[in-house]
């Protein structure tokens, strides 16, 4: 038979046990805490600038020297005063002044009528329940990836036909509304737009074109400002279909910059010029419009 003998009895008592570890605390982010930047940090974002800034200035100083000046070696890397004096041919040469007319006008409509009629199909195919839903928002997307240069002939003999040819029209219309700015509306208002707001828009009465004006739209208007600054970029910097539907009396600025410099030596310091002036609109809508697009950014994540 086999004893088991009891357990050792601590004579110390309950209290000799060791007290148990309290738990480290829970370290909490605070929210909208701001982290301070290292060195490192301001070298890597100088860096950015001097590479992003370098092509714009080595613009400005190949336009104001002359074509033996800019070929020579090593080339100058400080501005001339001949600056003007090349604007002044580049103006002679091409009708710049017209064109940068024309590129306004042509820009800000495209802007216009993308954001306004990409921003309503954007509003339909995210909120709206219709038969074909899914299947017209495929056939969209799908045209994204069809070369623009299969629609060229089919698009110059309609224009040819309602005699657009030459007219700032024939640039405007065909580029109205663009596939990615309705994926892009779509995509936005998917997720910021609560259906909630939707359905409270209609309980007090609200038509469909109320609840767009008076709902969607300030719900929008940060993506609406993203999409407003690509287009605009994009149609100032169009290139192909103008110089196919426009003559080089009535051009863009690209257009009218591809004729510039001509000669069996291209004159670089007209054609530099040239493209500084086509350059500063651009510069100067990033310069007025860039903070309230960004600050309009933030605060539609904020409140999304």
């Amino acid at each position: 038979m086999t004893v088991t003998a009891p357990p050792p009895v601590d004579d110390a008592g309950p209290d000799s046990r060791p007290a148990p570890v309290p738990p480290r605390p829970r370290r909490r982010h605070r929210v909208g805490r701001v982290t301070k930047a290292g060195p490192l940090t301001y070298v890597l974002l100088v860096l950015a600038a001097l590479v992003s800034v370098f092509p714009l200035y080595w613009t400005a100083v190949a336009g104001s020297h002359t074509n033996a000046e800019i070929a020579a070696t090593p080339p100058p890397f400080l501005p001339d005063a001949d600056l003007f004096t090349n604007i002044g041919r580049a103006m002679d040469e091409a009708p710049i002044a017209l064109a940068l007319v024309n590129t306004v006008v042509v820009a800000g409509c495209i802007t216009v009528g993308t954001v306004l009629c990409c921003t309503l199909a954007g509003f339909a195919f995210a909120k709206l329940r219709f038969r074909g839903n899914k299947v017209l928002l495929g056939l969209v997307i799908g045209t994204m990836m069809v070369p623009t240069q299969l629609a060229i002939i089919p698009l110059f003999l309609l224009i040819a036909e309602l005699e657009w040819v030459n007219q700032l029209q024939a640039v405007v219309l065909p580029t109205l509304v663009t596939a990615f700015g309705v994926f892009f509306m779509r995509q936005y208002l998917s997720s910021a737009l609560p259906d909630e707001l939707l359905e409270a828009g209609r309980m007090d009465g609200a038509s469909t074109t109320r609840i767009f004006w008076s709902i969607v739209v300030p719900v929008a208007r940060p993506a609406m400002a993203v999409l407003a600054m690509l287009t605009f970029l994009t149609a100032w910097n169009d290139f192909f279909w103008p110089l196919i539907a426009l003559t080089s009396d009535n051009p863009t600025v690209q257009v009218a910059l591809a004729g510039l410099g001509g000669g069996y030596v291209p004159d670089r310091a007209v054609i530099m010029a040239g493209t500084l002036i086509g350059t500063l609109p651009i510069l100067v809508v990033f310069t007025v419009l860039g903070r309230h697009i960004v600050g309009g950014i933030m605060q539609g994540a904020v409140k999304g």
